[in-house]
């Protein structure tokens, strides 16, 4: 959620006057990497999270919108976009936009159990709650996705990370074929402390589901279990706060056997994605001269010492 476009407050006043909402202030946000984003304060101040997607047109910004929709009907905390003149999705200076509800509280910095518990039981309900939901994403950001950018990623590396990426990637291809029962569906794929908000122990909001695809459900666990259970800068596993998460996760939905085998190799493929996520956003920003304090660029060096750290516990 960086700043690629900027606004001003007449633009975001004459946006968001058909929602009924009168403007007094704009907030640029920090964080996040794909779009840009504001606060707004509104004159009954109540506040609203403004979205200018930078790189999607109006259908596929729109897909998202019955998704949140499913799932604030199934009582879990999302931002469910406003709508006005029968659709969510609206044009601001020529890109898609959309409001919504700004979500109340604290990124877990760093996750309690408690949090860790609370996060993985709202991962398994939405696992369950969109089994059968019919989407498909414009853009498809499954394992074949993520392989052709770290084919295109890899001729940039250095020796020492092509040989990581290629032990990665081969282990995968070896366990994958050993374990086939890993069940799919629509995962938040980018479900780490920074896209959630907790009000003391209790989970208050899940954000960003720009990322959302037709994936291994495991690959969201690894995830999510990697971010809320690391205390960076040190990529190793709280082991107690892993055990937690799982626990609690499988209070909805048990794992199955071939998940369970296969779960040390997500861990490091899921800091793999990112590793490489992070390298091709520091290449399109340095290509499209993205710089200055609104635009947050992750390290990539972090996942790729979380990537070595798990890879030491995966065996074929």
């Amino acid at each position: 959620m960086s700043v690629y476009t900027t606004l001003s407050l007449k633009e975001v006043q004459d946006f968001a006057a058909p929602y009924g909402l009168e403007v007094n202030d704009l907030i640029p946000i920090q964080g996040g990497i794909q779009n840009t984003n504001y606060f707004i304060v509104c004159a009954d101040v109540k506040q609203y999270v403004l979205t200018l997607f930078e790189n999607l047109d109006e259908q596929g910004a729109g897909e998202l919108v019955p998704v949140l929709e499913h799932l604030g009907q199934q009582g879990l905390a999302v931002p469910v976009p406003l709508s006005h003149s029968g659709k969510a999705i609206h044009e601001l200076k020529q890109k898609p936009a959309q409001i919504a509800p700004r979500m109340l509280g604290d990124h877990p910095m760093p996750a309690s159990l408690e949090q860790t518990q609370a996060i993985a039981i709202a991962q398994a309900k939405m696992h369950v709650a969109l089994q059968n939901f019919p989407l498909v994403r414009a853009e498809a950001r499954d394992h074949a996705y993520w392989y052709n950018v770290a084919r295109q990623i890899k001729p940039t590396l250095d020796d020492s990370d092509k040989t990581i990426l290629n032990n990665l990637l081969g282990l995968y291809e070896v366990l994958t074929v050993m374990y086939p029962d890993r069940p799919k569906g629509l995962i938040h794929s980018d479900l780490f402390r920074d896209n959630t908000l907790f009000e003391g122990e209790e989970l208050t909001g899940i954000l960003d589901f720009y990322e959302m695809n037709q994936d291994e459900l495991l690959f969201d666990i690894a995830i999510t279990l990697n971010d809320f259970c690391t205390e960076y800068p040190d990529v190793t596993l709280n082991e107690d706060k892993a055990q937690a998460f799982l626990e609690a996760y499988e209070t909805i939905r048990p794992l199955t056997s071939d998940e369970k085998s296969c779960l040390e190799l997500y861990l490091a493929m899921a800091a793999g994605r990112f590793w490489m996520m992070r390298l091709q956003v520091a290449q399109i920003n340095q290509a499209e001269g993205r710089t200055g304090d609104d635009i947050l660029q992750k390290n990539p060096k972090e996942m790729r010492n979380m990537l070595i750290e798990r890879l030491k516990f995966v065996t074929a």
